[in-house]
């Protein structure tokens, strides 16, 4: 499918991707690099990196691939420090790193739910930390007036509540608290712009196949608005956006991506029975005088 972006939307920037090994952190490296960036991935499995790198490399993409642990201060020194070193300076950072599971809160051990929390929520931050001096305004490669840009990954899962995801509600929605405190004070004094993506679920995927295999998912399609999955390129669309300058005025934003399936519930009747069953509650009420003024009971 042809993109909606010029091919070179993003020439001349450096990137790194957490969680670019595979799935949407994948994806989003690939376009990203598509559009003109360098791209370095960061993951924890030497061998998943291998694999990724070799496929941009082999689409005649500038890749590179850093093993690193989000959850490890200095792996995120390390791997930073080494993006810099490869492309000479650091503009996007994209935090992809993400763990999850299925499970009701009285089988979560508060160690499941530290890991979660770990690599989601302080791995963002962590990330965030150590990529301050290369992002911020007159940092390696940067003038003095022109600062970078992160995106953190983010869901929805938190904007009501989730059954079995107790804690990535709660990492996310601290991701999410991240993203709006440093758009706020690091846009303010370093000119970096912080937004954030939250995918609904997307098909294809390592999160889709943990959390809505095909043993739960039998009729889900039916209450998404839009009737299907999205695709890992939605969201990587939706990175290009926020990354070029189509966004450049978009700061502590989280852009949901999920279809409107957040907004949504079950039906409870069928549509074509909602407008008798209107008439028939409206004439109830004219009939029983609730609602009606005080002067007209």
């Amino acid at each position: 499918m042809e993109s909606p972006f010029r091919a070179d939307v993003l020439k001349g920037k450096a990137a790194l991707v957490t969680g670019g090994g595979s799935g949407i952190g994948f994806e989003i490296a690939a376009q990203l690099a598509s559009h003109g960036a360098q791209i370095a991935i960061m993951g924890r499995r030497r061998e998943v990196l291998d694999k990724a790198v070799a496929a941009l490399r082999s689409q005649g993409l500038r890749a590179v691939g850093f093993d690193g642990d989000v959850r490890k201060q200095e792996d995120a020194a390390r791997v930073l420090a080494a993006t810099v070193e490869h492309f000479g300076k650091l503009d996007i950072l994209v935090n992809g790193a993400a763990g999850n599971f299925l499970a009701s809160p009285e089988d979560l051990t508060p160690k499941g739910f530290r890991t979660v929390l770990d690599i989601d929520t302080v791995g963002t931050y962590t990330m965030c930390f150590e990529a301050l001096k290369y992002l911020k305004k007159g940092g390696p490669g940067k003038g003095p007036s022109t600062g970078g840009l992160i995106i953190n990954i983010s869901a929805t899962l938190h904007y009501t509540a989730t059954w079995y995801q107790i804690h990535v509600s709660a990492a996310k929605a601290g991701v999410d608290s991240i993203t709006r405190s440093l758009a706020l004070e690091w846009g303010t004094d370093y000119d970096i712009r912080v937004n954030g993506i939250a995918p609904g679920p997307i098909q294809g995927t390592p999160g889709v196949r943990k959390l809505a295999p095909e043993e739960m998912s039998k009729g889900y399609r039916e209450v998404m608005p839009l009737f299907k999955f999205g695709e890992k390129r939605d969201i990587a669309m939706a990175a290009l956006y926020l990354a070029s300058d189509a966004g450049k005025y978009v700061n502590g934003t989280t852009l949901v991506v999920d279809g409107g399936l957040w907004l949504s519930h079950p039906r409870h009747i069928p549509k074509e029975e909602v407008k008798e069953l209107s008439k028939l509650v409206e004439k109830r009420v004219r009939t029983s005088g609730v609602g009606m003024p005080s002067s007209k009971l």
